[in-house]
């Protein structure tokens, strides 16, 4: 695999992305540089933390369909960053996640109140970045970040009625994750000039590969170790947040499963339970089902890159869904 987590992409188009990549990260560490010491090293703490950085990767390669070179385009995939970075420290302080990228979580190390004011910074940091982009990038910006409040919202309320567990799931997932990943490449294709037909084709991408993106995580969360995948295992189940395999384990209809049933119908305080449950679902079918699951919206994903022209850029970005699909991390 490739140093941009690409296997057999291009040696050319690898070139260029990891020299955009490395303009991304100092335009990223240098935009978060303040005369308030504590906000810079509360706003550094998930930056030098790393991560995968998939929504700056995925706005450099939408824009491999126009014109790549354009300053712009570094500017909206530390956006793009900012903005993810931001949810994330809200998202452990409503999770209480002790970590995040195999580090202490901010609102661990120092507090709710802190995390929370870090997150809005971040928030701040970017719309200063897009008001250099224009009335267009602005819009598009207030309308993912409508929809990840939404997302959080829907989440946070739970199914409603005539809807069920699953399809509610997924409606979270479109908003909290695909909204962002799918803006990133609409930013990276509309900055570089692409045809409009390639700035929807990558935009709908983007919205499925997002999906997959975190559905994967759901699996990482039971299937991985904590050494593999930055994170700790069972963070779901402590909290009792619904996932994929969680929610196909309660939709069983086979009574052996009754028992497990009413364990993950609420947060699981015990560690033994936790570990024990994870044993479980590891071997259950809900898992295959999961995985089933990805699969068909990684095939839908590959079905609309099928419509964009062929060439590295979109080899890549096949490349890149088979290995969101097989991560551990």
């Amino acid at each position: 695999m490739a140093s941009l987590g690409i296997p057999g992409i291009d040696a050319q188009l690898e070139a260029s992305l990891v020299s955009d990549m490395q303009k991304v990260e100092a335009l990223l560490r240098s935009h978060i540089e303040g005369d308030y010491p504590l906000v810079v090293e509360t706003s550094r703490h998930l930056v030098e933390a790393g991560g995968k950085r998939l929504r700056p990767m995925l706005a450099l390669l939408a824009a491999q369909y126009g014109d790549a070179t354009r300053t712009e385009i570094i500017e909206a995939a530390v956006v793009c960053e900012l903005t993810h970075l931001a949810t994330l420290y809200h998202d452990d302080v409503m999770d209480e996640a002790p970590l995040r990228r195999g580090v202490e979580s901010a609102n661990n190390r120092w507090n709710n109140t802190v995390a929370i004011l870090t997150g809005d910074y971040l928030f701040a940091k970017a719309s200063d970045l897009l008001a250099d982009l224009g009335p267009e990038a602005v819009r598009l910006q207030a309308k993912t970040f409508e929809r990840l409040v939404i997302g959080q919202i829907t989440e946070t309320q739970g199914s409603t009625e005539g809807k069920s567990q699953l399809d509610h799931y997924l409606s979270v997932i479109a908003d909290k994750t695909g909204s962002l990943i799918a803006t990133s490449a609409r930013f990276g294709a509309l900055l570089a000039g692409a045809d409009s037909a390639i700035v929807e084709a990558l935009t709908k991408y983007g919205e499925q590969i997002g999906a997959v993106f975190q559905l994967a995580d759901d699996i990482i969360d039971i299937e991985s170790t904590s050494n593999e995948s930055g994170k700790t295992p069972g963070t779901d189940l402590r909290e009792g947040v619904p996932t994929l395999v969680t929610l196909f384990a309660m939709a069983s209809e086979d009574p052996a499963d009754a028992i497990l049933k009413v364990t993950l119908a609420s947060p699981i305080h015990d560690e033994d339970v936790v570990q024990a449950t994870l044993k479980t679902l590891r071997s259950h079918k809900a898992l295959q089902q999961s995985k089933e699951l990805v699969q068909k919206y990684a095939d839908q994903a590959k079905a609309t890159l099928a419509q964009l022209p062929a060439g590295p850029a979109t080899d890549a970005l096949v490349a890149l869904t088979d290995a969101v699909i097989t991560r551990t991390a």
